[in-house]
């Protein structure tokens, strides 16, 4: 369940980024959002098939460790992403008047900042679970 959650809100963000303008800093953003909707994407049907063991190097019984590790690299960039889009927020918070009447991408950046915190959040939730699954002993995702 969590590996969906995680991909639904990389979706988000994604479609919030690329569906307005953007430049800059913000392709960091969108890099990090697609790189890890993939990466989830597949290590969730990877799982969901039960083909862990066909993965050379990282499946079988490192594919607890695997996912973890895939987590914890998410956490980090989403971090940085999560900073991009503060800073872009608040550069464009003058426009956040009744009477502005120019295009303004400052709601749109609002809202990539809580999907990009919300990933980030669900990662490191991600990552909670999964350590806490590691240090049982246990050695599968599910």
């Amino acid at each position: 369940m969590e590996r969906r959650t995680c991909a639904r809100l990389s979706t988000g963000l994604w479609i919030t980024v690329a569906a307005n303008k953007y430049e800059g800093s913000i392709h960091f953003v969108l890099f990090v959002a697609v790189l890890f909707w993939l990466l989830t994407l597949a290590l969730f049907l990877i799982t969901l098939l039960g083909k862990q063991d066909l993965v050379p190097l990282l499946g079988g019984e490192r594919w607890l460790c695997t996912n973890l590790t895939h987590d914890v690299a998410a956490a980090a960039l989403y971090l940085p992403a999560i900073g991009v889009m503060i800073y872009k927020t608040e550069r464009n918070s003058y426009c956040n008047l009744d009477r502005y009447q120019h295009f303004c991408l400052y709601k749109v950046y609002l809202t990539a900042a809580v999907f990009a915190c919300l990933c980030c959040l669900s990662y490191l939730l991600s990552v909670i679970y999964g350590g806490c699954r590691k240090s049982r002993g246990e050695q599968t995702v599910i």
